[in-house]
């Protein structure tokens, strides 16, 4: 039954980080459309890239003992397809400094995992060390990892608007962390959980400053914008809005002129 029970949270967890790994497609779906990556930065996707490499290869029998920790494979494997397509993407719309950059924070990741790796599978003969080795390096690469909302809540107090910090992020964030700190603990791997000891309550922190300062712009009659999943957050829609109000008025003084006109001639 706690077998069951277990990988039914491993299973709610798989689906919650997939709506959360899945979250950056708006931001590059913009980044297609405009053919540029903006203000956009790389350095998020690739530390993610990095959270993903290394749990992919803790949960393969490799290093955890036979298959006890499949739902991270599953989860994992999903989200590095999902990075190397959002840094591919990034890439091919990025500048010359910005391919630059790229590089410089994509190899020393791809070269912190292979080294890793060999380690974990050639110098530590057991499962427990393999996953200890493996965990301790997993755990900074997710403490940076979940650390990142830091910059969005910051924002969020400065401004006191919640325009940089859409609510399904937070929640979908807090949700997962959660659900595998609760995974974690279930199958007794304080490895595996201690990152979202650090991930779960940054995520409630962030939905109870969503909660504060919407309510506080809705009490002051402030419009907020439609939020997007991605922290990046442009409203074109309301770009596109303005500038047909713009037109629209040139049309009506340019009519009213030449009404003004004709009348004129005819006198």
């Amino acid at each position: 039954m706690e077998e069951k029970f277990r990988l039914a949270v491993g299973i709610m967890g798989n689906a919650a980080s997939m709506l959360l790994y899945s979250a950056p497609i708006l931001t590059f779906a913009r980044v297609i459309r405009k053919k540029s990556t903006e203000e956009f930065s790389c350095v998020p996707y690739i530390i993610a890239l990095l959270n993903c490499f290394l749990y992919t290869w803790y949960g393969l029998p490799v290093v955890s003992y036979k298959w006890e920790n499949f739902p991270v494979v599953t989860i994992n494997g999903l989200g590095i397809l999902l990075e190397v397509s959002f840094i591919i993407v990034y890439f091919y719309f990025a500048s010359t400094n910005g391919k630059k950059k790229v590089v410089m924070f994509t190899v020393p990741v791809v070269l912190v995992f292979c080294a890793v790796a060999t380690l974990s599978a050639f110098v530590f003969h057991d499962h427990t060390h393999r996953k200890a080795f493996v965990g301790s390096v997993g755990l900074v690469a997710s403490v940076a990892m979940y650390g990142s909302p830091l910059v969005a809540m910051k924002q969020v107090i400065e401004t006191k608007s919640v325009e940089y910090m859409p609510f399904y992020l937070s929640f979908f964030s807090f949700l997962a962390s959660s659900l595998w700190m609760a995974y974690g603990l279930l199958s007794h791997d304080l490895i595996l959980a201690a990152p979202n000891l650090v991930g779960s309550p940054l995520g409630m922190l962030q939905l109870v400053l969503y909660c504060v300062y919407r309510k506080r712009g809705t009490n002051n009659h402030v419009e907020q914008p439609p939020q997007k999943w991605d922290v990046e957050n442009y409203n074109d829609n309301t770009i596109d809005e303005k500038n047909q109000r713009i037109n629209n008025k040139l049309v009506v003084t340019t009519r009213d002129d030449d009404d003004d006109a004709a009348t004129n001639g005819k006198k």
